[in-house]
């Protein structure tokens, strides 16, 4: 670790003096960013959402683990190099969700946390961009073989071709003919916000036909399952839960009204929270 990258100074500024100052936290090494990211990861648990202090951590904590990222977008390197750019920030999100979702208590290393939220989302990425739809391979192939074989007769018959001429240049029966056809039409996606041709007024859009979900009804289940487990806690879980995520108070402003210091409130919260979250495993 060299001293130009990291000292035993406080942060600059005074942000968070108890922590080693990170000059420029991407170059870091690797091995020494694991052991510096639990130190600012012990911080950023009792520190308050919103501080300089909680800010500074939690950025020098991404800055610090960018390697991940390149490590993880290095498997699709066969991508041109503006698509990777976009992999890299796409692989960036995915790194952030994993700080915010990760705890000391699960006694696993961060990287091994980590590199799947990472890579889930850079291949979300490629789902949302590519195919419409989640079409199988063999298909995705077969409509490649298909365009180049309409092409091909097209330009010999100076016509479209019918599907028993496509499956004998193709090798392939008329059925599988119809289904890479069919697959097609998961490639491309038509806009919501398209104008509908033919409608009565002239300016109706696909969207205006299509229902929306209700995305409490996903919750219905969720909050059936918890509440038992709410309720069977012993008063002060129940006012912290309720001062937390009903009031929305914050860590410091729960100290106050227990009388005690944020990193306890930090502690029962977290020791609540993880008895909520067995409990709906073990319920579901």
């Amino acid at each position: 670790m060299t001293m130009t990258a990291v000292t035993d100074a406080g942060v600059v500024g005074g942000l968070a003096a108890d922590l080693p100052e990170v000059a420029d936290p991407q170059r870091v090494a690797p091995k020494d960013a694991r052991s510096l990211s639990r130190q600012f990861f012990e911080r950023l648990a009792v520190l308050e959402e919103g501080t300089p202090e909680h800010q500074y951590a939690r950025n020098t904590l991404i800055e610090m683990n960018t390697s991940l990222v390149r490590y993880a977008a290095g498997r699709f390197r066969s991508r041109g190099p503006e698509e990777m750019e976009d992999i890299v920030q796409v692989g960036t999100i995915g790194l952030i969700k994993a700080i915010d979702r990760f705890e000391l208590s699960r006694e696993v290393e961060f990287t091994s946390f980590a590199i799947p939220y990472i890579v889930g989302e850079i291949k979300r990425f490629f789902r949302d961009t590519t195919w419409a739809v989640h079409v199988p391979r063999r298909l995705q192939e077969a409509r490649v073989q298909l365009a180049r074989a309409t092409e091909e007769l097209q330009s010999r018959l100076d016509r479209s071709p019918t599907v028993k001429e496509l499956a004998e240049l193709m090798n392939l029966s008329e059925e599988e003919v119809v289904e890479a056809r069919l697959a097609a039409n998961g490639y491309n996606s038509a806009s919501l916000d398209a104008t509908l041709s033919g409608s009565e007024d002239g300016e109706s859009a696909l969207a205006d036909f299509i229902g929306s979900d209700d995305e409490a009804l996903e919750l219905v289940e969720d909050f059936h399952a918890l509440a038992p487990l709410i309720a069977g806690l012993d008063e002060r879980s129940r006012r912290i839960i309720h001062w937390r995520f009903v009031d929305e108070l914050t860590q410091a402003q729960i100290g106050e009204r227990l009388g005690c210091s944020q990193m306890h409130v930090s502690r029962l919260l977290s020791r609540t929270l993880k008895g909520l979250r067995e409990g709906m495993l073990t319920t579901s």
